[in-house]
């Protein structure tokens, strides 16, 4: 979920079967292998979620690539021959190409290829398993014949499909007639025949012009845009070159074995090496492809898309135009990268995205966001800090609240020399003594939305809250434990602490967290975080052929793992908060444990350290609990998880009319009516979010009260904890004035 620097020190051996490696020449060899990737910072990146934040030139039209054209090449062959070896001698899980893995592999591209099963046949998938056995022969001698084959079917059945639908199109619907469609296919069997298939898209077709209609397009324009949806399917599968059918099958491949090991082709690479030169100009979000959609996965602190209030987590982009009046163009079914493309552009440019609602549904109501492409700077994503005076359990108490949105590091300023480099840890250093100065009482540290950053600052910021000691240990392929340690011995606030979590919170911020809590310095509070507790690293392909004159690509190779002091990884379960936010029940597509093949949770021996005093943890959720049943802030946040829970489990809808439109007026409905109920006891007049002229002032007033719920009770349990301490022991921050 983050953008992480790492870089591993050779430690002591760990326990487990991995570390009898070291007992072997081959281990030796694999020891030393091993030990020149951690010299090098592993990079860790987002595959298929693209951060959407640099600016390129126009992309170029392609040309449909030949049929003749789509079968493997010497180069490839090499090439997987290289990423096998990698995987075998440096992965942190073990690797073993054997039937079962070659099977799984075959049905994974099937899946990646076609994941609403809208193309493949079930005869598709017999035809092609059957000889599956063979593929772990084949892979192992670098034969890639049958993912070609794969590949060149599909295309002919996407064609067929899009032939099929454009030929509805013609027929016209009745909206009145009782039916549903299923629009979450991901589970269902296979069609097993073309006449199934047919039905299968009479719906899918119907359904879509039953969701612009509702809309309020004109149904003379709908047929046009679907018929350019449709074409748009099917050219966009003829651009597919040798390399891009490579790349896919190979993401099957290493996704078998683990969700966050991917290869970059040559061209990925090109791209990715692009962005990382590039200013940061953009939008401002992580991108991710999700059956025909494309995802908003998160938005970056100090981006044009947070900043607009106006697009979460979770929200589908359906259509994007060019400055303030050019024609929004549907992308749905478009491939991630041509999205992106679209919504890339120079820093001042005005972009707009037609937005389909998470909390809307399939089918739902959609919003058009007009957003102007900016730079964004470290100075943007820098941690800020605010007072809450007087929780309303302890009007008598000031609690400082410090943001943390990333774990960001200059490293380019630290490696030329500047001793004033921008870092987390300098900037959440000089708020606390500005906090202090103004007689905080107790300090909330929020990690909301944090996606982790810079390992190096994740444990220097944990050293302002402990005198000394370990922070976090890493355990690599071997078995091999290196602990990261509090780099600066002293301790800048001491005070009652609080840190605040959710479901965003991950990787760098789960080690923070981790820490805080294993050392009971602080009461965690929130939701349970995301789960990533895996290293990185970017490996170039072509380093393993010498001599070699063709460009391999790369691989991005899960190589280490996090673990807390207290010997629990941070990997799957996350940090679990001591005090939990009750904010509905837990959505499935949530966080690492929503991944295929994540690795598991695991435990090793625990580094020696000191633990705080203890905290009545179980008095604080009762307290807690008790206001939250009463808040109309929770009131109206419970409502929307809910509501979103319900979307989760949904997989069909229906398809009249009026059915499809008392439902979306009735999910509006709830969480307007709630929301409203909520601003109007702070205040704060709501904003008509689509209103033609909006006040963009008055919403960002709505979206901060919104955002500090969550805050505000996190200072409310802080203050429980202060006024349980004993006053004349408990360390005063500072006089106030």
């Amino acid at each position: 979920m983050s953008m992480m620097h790492t870089k591993l020190r050779p430690g002591r051996p760990g326990t487990g079967p991995a570390s009898e490696a070291h007992n072997s020449a081959a281990g030796a060899s694999r020891t030393a292998a091993l030990a020149r990737l951690r010299r090098r910072p592993g990079v860790l990146l987002v595959l298929p979620a693209i951060w959407l934040c640099v600016s390129c030139a126009a992309v170029a039209e392609f040309t449909p690539v030949e049929m003749s054209e789509l079968f493997p090449s010497e180069r490839q062959s090499r090439t997987t021959l290289v990423i096998n070896k990698v995987l075998e001698r440096f992965h942190y899980r073990n690797f073993r190409l054997d039937d079962d893995f070659a099977q799984e592999t075959v049905l994974n591209y099937f899946e990646d290829l076609d994941p609403n099963r809208f193309f493949f046949l079930q005869r598709d998938l017999e035809r092609f398993t059957r000889g599956a056995d063979r593929l772990d022969d084949d892979l192992d001698q670098g034969r890639l014949e049958l993912a070609f084959d794969i590949f060149r079917v599909y295309r002919m059945r996407v064609d067929s499909r899009v032939e099929y639908a454009l030929s509805l199109l013609d027929q016209g619907f009745d909206f009145h007639r009782a039916e549903t469609y299923r629009f979450d296919r991901e589970d269902a069997a296979w069609a097993k025949s073309d006449a199934e298939l047919d039905a299968i898209w009479r719906k899918r077709v119907k359904h879509d012009f039953l969701t612009l209609k509702l809309a309020d397009e004109p149904e003379e324009k709908i047929g046009e845009q679907l018929r350019k949806r449709y074409q748009g399917i099917a050219r966009r599968i003829h651009q597919f070159t040798a390399d891009d059918v490579y790349e896919a099958f190979v993401n099957a491949y290493t996704r078998t074995l683990e969700p966050h090991t991917s290869y970059m082709s040559p061209s990925t690479s090109e791209n990715f090496d692009i962005s990382m030169r590039l200013k940061l100009e953009g939008i401002g979000a992580v991108l991710s492809a999700e059956h025909e959609y494309t995802v908003i996965q998160r938005t970056i602190a100090g981006g044009p898309a947070r900043q607009s209030g106006q697009v979460s987590s979770g929200d589908r982009i359906v259509g994007v135009g060019q400055g303030r009046a050019g024609e929004i163009e549907d992308v749905i079914g478009w491939r991630l990268q041509d999205v992106v493309d679209k919504i890339r552009g120079p820093k001042g440019s005005v972009v707009r995205l037609e937005i389909l609602p998470k909390a809307a549904g399939s089918g739902g109501r959609t919003r058009e966001v007009e957003l102007v492409r900016n730079e964004i700077k470290l100075e943007d994503q820098a941690a800020d800090a605010y007072l809450i005076d007087g929780p309303r359990n302890a009007p008598a108490l000031r609690i400082g609240v410090i943001e943390v949105p990333a774990f960001y590091r200059d490293f380019r300023a630290e490696s030329e020399g500047s001793r004033e480099f921008t870092s987390t840890t300098r900037d959440v250093r000089k708020l606390i003594k500005e906090l202090q100065g103004k007689g905080i009482d107790g300090l909330v540290i929020d990690l909301r939305g944090n996606g982790g950053g810079s390992l190096t600052e994740a444990t220097s910021l944990t050293g302002l809250f402990i005198d000394e000691g370990p922070v976090v240990q890493v355990k690599d392929a071997l078995g091999k434990v290196d602990v990261e340690v509090d780099p600066d011995p002293g301790v800048t606030y001491s005070g009652p602490l609080a840190v605040l979590v959710d479901r965003n919170s991950a990787s760098a911020s789960e080690i923070f967290a981790g820490a805080i809590q294993d050392y009971g310095r602080g009461v965690i509070v929130g939701e349970p975080t995301f789960g990533k507790g895996t290293v990185q690293t970017l490996i170039d392909l072509d380093r393993y052929v010498p001599g070699n004159a063709d460009d391999l690509g790369r691989l991005r190779l899960t190589m280490a793992e996090f673990f807390r002091v207290s010997g629990g990884s941070t990997q799957l379960k996350g940090i679990e908060p001591d005090i939990r936010f009750d904010l509905g029940p837990e959505l499935d597509d949530q966080g690492e444990r929503a991944l295929e093949n994540a690795l598991p949770w695991d435990r090793i021996r625990p580094a020696r350290y000191a633990r705080f005093g203890p905290v009545d943890v179980e008095l604080l959720r009762q307290r807690s609990a008790e206001r939250t049943r009463q808040d109309d802030g929770f009131r109206m946040l419970m409502a929307r998880g809910l509501l979103l829970s319900d979307i989760n489990a949904q997989q069909e809808v229906s398809l009249r009319e009026g059915e499809r439109r008392r439902e979306s007026e009735r999910r509006d409905r709830v969480l307007k009516q709630e929301r409203d109920r909520f601003l109007r006891a702070r205040g704060i007049q709501p904003v008509d979010e689509d209103a033609d002229n909006l006040d963009e002032d008055a919403l960002e007033r709505q979206q901060e009260a919104i955002d500090r719920i969550q805050a505000e009770e996190a200072a409310r349990i802080l203050a429980d904890v202060i006024r349980a301490q004993d006053k004349s022991v408990r360390p005063r921050a500072a006089m106030r004035d």
